[in-house]
C-alpha cells in the first residue's frame, strides 16, 4: 500500500486502490481536471440520481429536469478547470444544479415562479409554525400532535404514504421546499445548505422546521 499523497501508478484505472484515504478528494479532482473517463464515469453514477430528485422538486417535471442535469453535467465539465476545491465537489457540483434548475424554472413558468416568490417570502420566519388554534389560551395544547406509535408500520411506509409526503412537500412555499428537499431528499448537511442557498444557520433551521411541521401536520391528517 503507497504511502500518503502517493501517485497513482502508472495505467491504472481509476479509482487506485494505492491511494490513501486523505489524498482521495485531490486524487479525483486531478482525475477530473485531467479528463480521465473512469473518474468522470464514477462521478456521474454516484450522484446522477440525487441530482434528478433534487431537478424534479424545482422544476417538478421529468422531461424538464433531465434538461436540467445534463446542463449542469455539461457546465460542470467546462468549468471544472476552475474549480479550486474551496467547497466539497459534491457542493460544488449541487450549486451548479441549483442555479440552472432555478433559471429553467423561472424560463418554464413565469407566473408560478412569481407566486411561490410571494408565497415563500422571508417572513416565514414571523408565521406560526402551528395553527394556533390548537392551544389554549393558556398556551398549552387543546388539539395534541397526533400519536403514530399505534400505525401499522405498513401503513407508514405504504407508497401512499410516500406519495401523500411528496405532495406535501410540494405545498410548500418555495423557500421551506428548498431546504427541506436539500436536508431531508438529497441528504445534504446543514452547514452544506446553508453554503449552496448562501443563508445563515437560523435561516436555514427556520424553514427547514416550518417545512417539516407542515408536512407532518399533512401526514396526521392523511393518516387519522
Amino acid at each position: 500500500m503507497a504511502a500518503a499523497g502517493a501517485t497513482p501508478p502508472q495505467g491504472s484505472a481509476y479509482p487506485w486502490q494505492e491511494v490513501a484515504t486523505s489524498s482521495n478528494f485531490d486524487a479525483e479532482l486531478e482525475a477530473l481536471k485531467q479528463g480521465d473517463e473512469a473518474a468522470f464515469e464514477a462521478l456521474i453514477n454516484r450522484y446522477h440520481g440525487p441530482m434528478m430528485r433534487l431537478a424534479i422538486a424545482y422544476v417538478r417535471d421529468r422531461g424538464v429536469a433531465e434538461d436540467v442535469v445534463q446542463e449542469t453535467w455539461l457546465t460542470c465539465l467546462r468549468s471544472l478547470a476552475k474549480f479550486e476545491g474551496r467547497s466539497s465537489l459534491k457542493t460544488w457540483l449541487f450549486g451548479i444544479l441549483i442555479n440552472v434548475a432555478r433559471s429553467r424554472r423561472r424560463k418554464e413558468s413565469r407566473i408560478h415562479a412569481l407566486a411561490s416568490f410571494i408565497r415563500g417570502d422571508d417572513s416565514d420566519s414571523h408565521r406560526p409554525t402551528v395553527d394556533q388554534s390548537r392551544f389554549g389560551s393558556n398556551g398549552l395544547w387543546i388539539t395534541h400532535p397526533d400519536s403514530w406509535s399505534d400505525i401499522p408500520l405498513s401503513n407508514v411506509l405504504s407508497l401512499e404514504t410516500f406519495a401523500q409526503v411528496k405532495a406535501a412537500i410540494e405545498t410548500l412555499p418555495e423557500k421551506q421546499r428548498e431546504v427541506i428537499v436539500l436536508r431531508d431528499v438529497a441528504g445534504f448537511e446543514a452547514e452544506e445548505v446553508c453554503q449552496l442557498l448562501s443563508i445563515s444557520a437560523a435561516n436555514q433551521r427556520v424553514r427547514l422546521h416550518r417545512g417539516r411541521a407542515a408536512v407532518r401536520k399533512q401526514l396526521e391528517d392523511y393518516l387519522k
